[in-house]
């Protein structure tokens, strides 16, 4: 009993001391501050898939990087890449803000251009 009754008062005493020195911070202005956390980033690299051998892969990089959101950056350039049978792959980065970003939403906006896409792919994504 003496045991228990010592330990209340050490986390009594221990509770003091906390609000007294909260009081202390306060009126000397220390209130206790958030960092702002810089915003998350993510470089995404996309595989847009044609339909045709035949598809103006440019003119599609030029289409997409139309659609702008906040959060969103497309890459400077793009690659194209072979797959097969003379058809070719456009590969092309964007940078994109995690918290304001939904990468399916900007897929979904690739793939809105159906006479030319047939599917898009994330290759990777990587934390900047």
């Amino acid at each position: 009993a003496a045991e228990a009754a010592a330990t209340k008062a050490r986390h009594d005493r221990m509770e003091l001391a906390r609000k007294l020195k909260e009081e202390k911070d306060e009126k000397e202005g220390k209130a206790k501050k958030e960092k702002a956390k810089p915003a998350e980033k993510s470089l995404v690299v996309l595989d847009v898939k044609p339909w045709e051998a035949d598809t103006d892969l440019e003119m599609v990089w030029n289409k997409i990087k139309e659609y702008s959101q906040e959060g969103l950056t497309w890459g400077e350039n793009f690659k194209l890449e072979p797959i097969a049978y003379g058809i070719k792959k456009l590969v092309m980065t964007a940078t994109i803000v995690d918290s304001l970003v939904l990468l399916d939403d900007v897929t979904e906006n690739i793939e809105a251009l159906e006479e030319y896409v047939q599917s898009v792919t994330i290759a990777s994504m990587n934390k900047i």
